[in-house]
């Protein structure tokens, strides 16, 4: 998600509108300097517009959550959604942002400085200035780039949600989001993005299968070992008790949101819309953002049916997310039936992945491990397949990096939270449910005991 070629790209787009009329020298100057103008406006309304498309699907989460516990558990999820994607956006202004993007040259990290939003409009008039001038200026509004960024990071908080609900408390949680979001997040994510030693190398992640995903599946992954599992999920033997949600209705709706909101989340990662090449790469970006998605449903189904003799609803709604997640580090570059496998093996991981998590004892409420942290993975490394900018080792050196960093600083955070101020309510608030215990609004108090 590099910025650094929209400049070129833009240029050429100037000038290409710019020679459509040379009368005089004045003239043409004037039609470069309108040209460019356009290109602004286009690349910036593609952050804007790819941007609140992420942010709906904090409505996706959100009711994919509300939909995949139990009804008791409900309100919990609802609030932990948009308090997570408040402070994110908080925190990734204060210091992400800076952290992930200002002064990393090559290196491990930014700087620590908040990008204040009065900077952000100095920045927009100091474009018009170089515009009015004549000379190059960054051709996208600098605050588009914020938000569109922004909503990146609270899409990785989303994750560890889902993974951890039902038995964590919320203050412990939050915090968290506040560490994941303000440092964990950017860190790595200045690695690749922000112009540092990954991308120097040549690793490829075009919209997050590892910067994104795979870093709030290893952050889950590491808080649901140390959390451990919902009350009565594991019983003797290697018994596996199955709880099932409240509301698949719900759960549905809030998986197509998500597909809808993938559009931004890998259309707009193009990072440019000044030229016919760019826009024609956003739409096939879309197309095989979509086949991705239904090759993962459909290959989840079948899966499911050969394997447990019954297509189990949650399966495919996860089959989708992980067919987005596994075309999310190279949409560009497949053919469309490339898409549809690299998107059905994404459906095959979480069939084969979600019980095997069970056997491990590993309790993933929503299935967000296998869709977002293996199909991750799988994505990343399934990038050489089609982009011959590709390496299959540097790629593994990616994500075996990140995957160490997340965890090892996602542990440290988690452990300091337990045994500080603890992470899990007690067995009582648990069995009566956290929508009482927590937050004190019931989601659907007409079901609860009178």
């Amino acid at each position: 998600m590099h910025l650094s070629n929209i400049t070129q790209k833009a240029g050429l787009a100037a000038l290409f509108l710019g020679a459509m009329a040379v009368p005089s020298f004045a003239e043409d100057a004037k039609d470069v300097a309108q040209g460019t103008q356009f290109v602004y406006v286009f690349n910036t309304l593609l952050f804007l517009i790819g941007g609140f498309l992420v942010m709906w699907m904090a409505a996706g989460f959100a009711m994919l959550e509300a939909g995949m516990v139990r009804s008791k558990n409900v309100s919990m999820q609802c609030t932990k959604n948009i308090a997570l994607f408040s402070i994110g956006g908080i925190m990734y202004w204060a210091v992400g942002y800076n952290i992930m993007y200002e002064g990393v040259d090559g290196g491990y990290i930014g700087t620590v400085l908040p990008k204040a939003i009065s900077g952000l409009v100095a920045e927009q008039n100091a474009v018009a200035d170089a515009i009015a001038a004549g000379t190059d200026p960054t051709l996208y509004s600098g605050a588009s780039d914020w938000f569109f960024q922004m909503v990146f990071c609270a899409t990785a908080a989303s994750i560890v949600s889902g993974t951890l609900a039902e038995r964590i408390k919320i203050w412990p949680f939050l915090i968290f989001v506040v560490v994941l979001t303000g440092f964990i997040y950017p860190i790595q994510g200045a690695w690749k993005w922000g112009a540092g030693w990954l991308d120097g190398m040549g690793f490829l992640d075009f919209a997050g299968s590892t910067l994104v995903h795979s870093t709030g599946g290893w952050a889950a992954l590491v808080g649901a070992i140390i959390l451990g599992a919902r009350i009565g999920k594991y019983g003797p033997d290697g018994q596996v008790n199955a709880i099932p949600g409240s509301n698949m209705p719900l759960a549905t709706l809030g998986t197509f949101i998500l597909w809808l909101g993938w559009f931004g989340f890998n259309g707009a990662s193009q990072l440019a819309a000044g030229t016919i090449q760019d826009v024609t790469s956003v739409a096939n970006i879309f197309m095989n953002t979509n086949l991705a998605a239904a090759g993962g449903v459909v290959v989840a189904i079948i899966l499911a049916q050969l394997m447990y003799g019954k297509i189990d609803v949650t399966m495919a709604l996860n089959g989708a997310l992980a067919g987005l997640v596994s075309i999310t580090a190279e949409p560009l570059t497949p053919s469309p039936l490339m898409a549809i496998i690299i998107g059905g093996v994404g459906g095959a991981i979480v069939v084969i992945c979600i019980p095997l998590l069970d056997k491990l004892k590993i309790d993933d409420v929503v299935g967000a491990i296998p869709v977002h942290l293996i199909a991750g993975i799988w994505g990343t490394m399934a990038v050489p397949l089609t982009n011959s900018d590709g390496n299959f080792m540097i790629q593994l050196i990616g994500i075996g990096s990140i995957g160490a960093f997340v965890m090892i600083s996602s542990t440290i955070v988690w452990l300091l939270l337990k045994y500080t101020i603890g992470l899990r309510p007690t067995a009582e608030q648990e069995n009566a449910g956290l929508d009482i215990a927590e937050i004190g609004v019931e989601a659907y108090p007409e079901f609860g005991p009178r």
